[in-house]
């Protein structure tokens, strides 16, 4: 179905797949007296949770979004991320706010297998991108959010050679931001650096973890558990989550830091984990998705670690990596399932 925010008729729609009435039923909400709206966390960090957001705060996320890709009323936009989470409500936020047309799209892992004309916007997670190459071309604004995009993905959305009218980002923030508040272009030129959206202030906290005032959208000076390198004012590099971090044998190792050189050989998932290990504190192990093989082994031992202790002290190989909902990968789900297993 496509609802035209240009010219809104709420009466007229027809809501008729269970996404579908989900998105009718944040409609109704969002268009009632109530100032407030629910919202629920995905849980790839923990328990997921439910808390409130005022509206006019994502109203104010939706216009620094909208501002920055240049979306103007009328554009056409894609909807198929969950509306549970903040992911799939500011795209419909986003398209009330800017006037645009929006297409809502069942969530799964390829979202625009039928899409047949151009749009000039859409977000995706990293595993809907991998199994959308083919239609990339059809999308002018596309920001990838959820997971960090990795090096495979990369590679295989350069191997495309898409227009230099496409433009690709990948996303920084969470629900507490009101989904993304810095964005860091992948396409038509890289960037190395997540840019922060203007009137967003960044600096580190005593552990070195990122922190973040951004008061159109949130009132409080947020401490994230994110290590970051800071180039200056508006720009950061992402280093790993602090509460993934390894300690083995006395040195801390950064999984993200890992799995993107990992995943730059092979195009298979890749999840470092630190297992307890009674002389190391805890065991370097990468887990692999998919089937046992002795020629992605080889690869991975062959790779240039910067360090020798980086190199896994085990290889396990998985059919399937737990994931939480909306596709992100649940490392404590990943964890429990290895130690339900020995």
């Amino acid at each position: 179905m496509q609802i035209d925010f240009n010219n809104l008729n709420i009466n007229q729609l027809s809501f008729d797949t269970e996404f579908e009435k989900r998105v009718g039923i944040f409609l109704d909400d969002w268009f009632s007296a109530g100032t407030m709206v629910k919202v629920q966390t995905s849980g790839s960090t923990g328990t997921p949770k439910v808390f409130e957001i005022e509206k006019n705060k994502m109203i104010n996320s939706a216009v620094m979004t909208c501002n920055f890709l240049g979306l103007e009323k009328g554009d056409s936009a894609l909807l198929c991320l969950p509306v549970e989470y903040i992911s799939g409500k500011m795209m419909v936020v986003r398209s009330i706010q800017r006037k645009l047309k929006l297409i809502v799209a069942e969530p799964s892992l390829k979202p625009v297998e039928h899409l047949e004309k151009k749009i000039d916007f859409c977000a995706m997670t990293p595993l809907q991108v991998e199994n959308s190459l083919d239609k990339l071309h059809l999308i002018k604004n596309l920001i990838i959010g959820g997971a960090a995009v990795s090096e495979s993905l990369k590679n295989k959305i350069f191997e495309l050679n898409l227009n230099t009218s496409n433009r690709i980002f990948e996303t920084y923030g969470m629900s507490e931001t009101l989904s993304h508040i810095a964005l860091r272009q992948l396409m038509p030129e890289p960037e190395e650096y997540f840019t922060v959206f203007e009137n967003v202030s960044i600096g580190l906290d005593e552990r070195g973890c990122l922190t973040i005032f951004a008061p159109a959208v949130n009132g409080e000076l947020l401490k994230t558990n994110d290590l970051v390198d800071i180039k200056n004012k508006k720009q950061f590099k992402f280093l790993g989550r602090i509460d993934n971090v390894i300690n083995s044998g006395g040195a801390k190792i950064f999984p993200e830091a890992l799995e993107a050189l990992v995943k730059k050989a092979i195009s298979n998932e890749a999840v470092f984990l630190g297992l307890k290990d009674e002389s190391l504190g805890q065991k370097l192990m990468l887990v692999i998705e998919g089937n046992e093989s002795d020629e992605i082994r080889k690869i991975i031992l062959q790779l240039p670690f910067e360090k020798n202790f980086h190199k896994p002290k085990e290889i396990l190989f998985m059919d399937e990596i737990p994931r939480t909902p909306n596709g992100k990968i649940n490392r404590i789900g990943l964890y429990e399932k290895i130690n339900a297993g020995k």
